[in-house]
């Protein structure tokens, strides 16, 4: 029953959607922690502002990342209904997005991921409208900025660039360089401006050496939280079943279609490589992969014939997210 009114388009979904937000990070209301950051990791320049505005605030910072992930769940909507990449009317995009990550209860605390998740899922939305245009130079450009806007909240965004990239080469009509260049140009000119910034106020050794961290740091010890590995392990059970069910769908599925799930794939490909390639990327990294993976969950979700595995396994992730917050 859950179900069935999350995937419709019923209006109690606009309230249902806050209210599993709330729900879920009930606890970190009641008593809210700061993320402990590695060095350098909260002094990314468009971050540290918003840090030190509100490090001694800590419920103020946890109302702003959920009203941030909220409001990323309502563009997955908006997203859906512009370009149909799961063919049908559907609000199920928004609570699953909720729902996938607030099981990572390690991250319920303010993190430049978040910020960074906001302004990749507007780099895919405008990517998206590249799609069988002639010379679109201007959603390619707008991508690639939201990226780089993305990169200096959280830097290890930049890992996802050659999935825009190669995003560019896969929607548009007519590929040539200048659609390549122009991507390139707009993700590089968020760095332009903040180099700019930091020579003129004369910190650009300071900054160059926050990059550094944000590289070189070792952040990731699969060891340490076994819940997560828990959780992680049965989210990828979910996005097996839900790749194989695109892949027996793929030849009837538009062209359209096909490419943003291609799309889709490479971001969650990229973000991947991050974890495996970058050692100060952890687990706030899904964050950005849970947005290929909402899609794909969505896809799964909707078009599994039979109720009752649709609900088994739905009901399986809610009961995995309640047992991360039970033991967070």
């Amino acid at each position: 029953m859950l179900l069935r009114t999350l995937k419709s388009n019923r209006a109690v979904n606009f309230f249902l959607i806050p209210l599993m937000g709330i729900l879920f990070w009930l606890k970190d209301f009641i008593s809210p922690k700061p993320y402990s950051f590695y060095p350098g990791e909260q002094e990314n320049l468009l971050y540290a502002p918003l840090h030190n505005l509100l490090k001694e605030h800590p419920l103020v910072q946890i109302l702003l990342m959920l009203i941030l992930l909220v409001g990323m769940a309502l563009l997955l909507i908006q997203m859906n209904n512009r370009y149909n990449i799961i063919r049908i009317r559907t609000m199920l995009p928004a609570p699953l997005f909720v729902l996938i990550v607030s099981g990572f209860t390690i991250i319920h605390a303010m993190h430049p991921v978040y910020f960074a998740a906001f302004f990749v899922l507007l780099a895919v939305y405008r990517l998206f409208s590249v799609f069988d245009q002639e010379k679109p130079y201007s959603p390619v450009f707008d991508s690639g900025f939201f990226l780089g806007v993305a990169s200096l909240f959280y830097f290890n965004a930049v890992i996802l660039f050659p999935a825009f990239l190669a995003g560019v080469g896969i929607l548009s009509r007519e590929t040539k360089w200048r659609e390549f260049v122009v991507c390139l140009l707009g993700f590089l000119l968020p760095f332009v401006f903040a180099f700019s910034y930091v020579f003129v106020v004369e910190k650009t050794p300071e900054y160059l050496n926050i990059l550094g961290l944000n590289i070189n740091t070792p952040a990731l010890d699969f060891n340490s939280n076994l819940p997560v590995l828990g959780y992680l392990g049965f989210l990828f059970v979910l996005i097996f079943l839900g790749s194989v069910k695109i892949l027996r769908q793929y030849d009837t599925k538009k062209v359209s279609t096909r490419k943003f799930f291609i799309v889709l794939f490479l971001i969650f490909l990229f973000a991947m490589f991050g974890l495996v390639l970058v050692p100060a990327v952890s687990f706030e990294i899904f964050v950005l992969a849970a947005i290929p993976v909402t899609f794909l969950l969505s896809n799964f979700f909707v078009f599994v014939k039979s109720r009752f595995w649709r609900e088994f396994w739905f009901w399986l992730l809610v009961i995995a997210v309640i047992v991360m917050e039970i033991l967070a």
